[in-house]
């Protein structure tokens, strides 16, 4: 079975890690802050807060918002279930938005139409690592008086206009879960060009706690204080050292992915049923996943299932998340609410990408979906 992807980790990895594992810092240690470093200068920013998870960067930023019971988030239907859970562990209200109907990424016009005077700020999803129209939906945030965040767990990388993701909102997330374009095991990272922002998201992510071993260490100390409501995220040195090296293979990750990208869209130019989702002018995609848009007769579940049994690993991104049990029982929610996000889930499909994919896989991949997609005709 070809997956739909997978990390990409060699002997330089594995010796980065045993050599943390040789020191005598197995967290708190200097590699976060060295990570933290080496990503925020890759993407352009001044500082980087490394943290457990995607989902922890989410929560953070969420956190130093400083969300009361009412305020509403915006975010868009299509994207994984952590973007708008993150708006509820800090007690704001996510509110759902539809999407561009070529892209699936959040519709600036939709954003205008569901930001009341109760909004507080919006996340944008740089859905399959393509960058959202942030100048689009930067001016409906400045105009209704919201922070402009990124979820950008899919888009380290990924340019626009030559600005690369990290600096086109007031604070980014990322994600460096295996599947990723960099792996960390588990793990994620806030970017943000604020020294003050940046010191309260550090504290937030080490229980509220105002400083962490090392640096009572550094100091000879044992006192600290506990001065806001914090969680543990802390990411270890382990994560980090595999973070750092992998780091270094970014770019050769992502030129790879494009690759594999352009290979796919030669293979679906002339295919009826199979169309890649649009690119925006002038971005330079990441590509964290391939989703094409099956045609309006195909049977998307027979083509999962012939996919499947010709040793290609696929999967759906994403189920609209206002559909889920959990937000219809609390919010009610249900369909109607974003209707271009609900049609496109219908058709989607996310196709193998990752940098070890091969061309002759690609070709074997786009083959196989072109063929699935002629003959499950509903």
């Amino acid at each position: 079975m070809i997956p739909y992807a997978r990390q990409s980790v060699d002997e330089d990895d594995i010796r980065a890690v045993a050599e943390v594992l040789r020191s005598d810092w197995l967290t708190t240690g200097p590699v976060v802050p060295a990570f933290e470093e080496a990503v925020a200068r890759f993407a352009g920013i001044a500082h980087g807060v490394a943290v457990s998870s995607g989902t922890a960067a989410l929560h953070a930023m969420c956190h130093v918002l400083g969300l009361r019971p009412g305020d509403e988030v915006l975010v868009p239907a299509i994207t994984f279930a952590a973007t708008a859970n993150a708006v509820l562990y800090a007690g704001g209200t996510p509110v759902f938005v539809d999407v561009d109907p070529d892209t699936l990424l959040m519709d600036p016009a939709d954003l205008a139409r569901k930001a009341t005077p109760r909004a507080k700020a919006a996340i944008a999803v740089d859905y399959a690592g393509q960058p959202c129209d942030y100048d689009a939906l930067a001016a409906v945030c400045r105009e209704r008086g919201i922070a402009l965040l990124a979820d950008a767990c899919h888009s380290l990388g990924a340019t626009d206009k030559g600005r690369p993701v990290g600096t086109l909102a007031a604070m980014t997330a990322l994600s460096f879960h295996p599947v990723k374009h960099i792996a960390t095991g588990e793990g994620g990272m806030i970017l943000v060009g604020d020294a003050e922002t940046a010191k309260r998201l550090r504290r937030f992510r080490s229980h509220g706690i105002d400083a962490d071993a090392r640096e009572r260490e550094r100091l000879g100390s044992w006192h600290y204080a506990m001065v806001e409501l914090g969680y543990n995220y802390r990411i270890s040195d382990i994560n980090c050292a595999l973070g750092l090296s992998q780091l270094a293979k970014l770019p050769a990750f992502l030129a790879r992915r494009r690759q594999i990208a352009a290979i796919y869209d030669a293979a679906f130019a002339a295919a009826p049923d199979v169309s890649p989702l649009a690119v925006r002018a002038g971005v330079a995609h990441a590509y964290h996943l391939y989703v094409v848009r099956l045609g309006a007769d195909v049977d998307r579940g027979a083509v999962f299932t012939a996919l499947r049994a010709a040793g290609v690993g696929t999967n759906v991104h994403y189920i609209p998340v206002h559909l889920h049990p959990y937000y219809r029982e609390r919010l009610g929610t249900g369909p109607g609410l974003c209707p271009v996000a609900e049609a496109a889930y219908a058709r989607i499909l996310s196709l193998p990408m990752f940098p070890a994919l091969t061309d002759a896989q690609a070709g074997q991949v786009a083959a196989a979906a072109t063929a699935a997609a002629r003959t499950c005709h509903g």
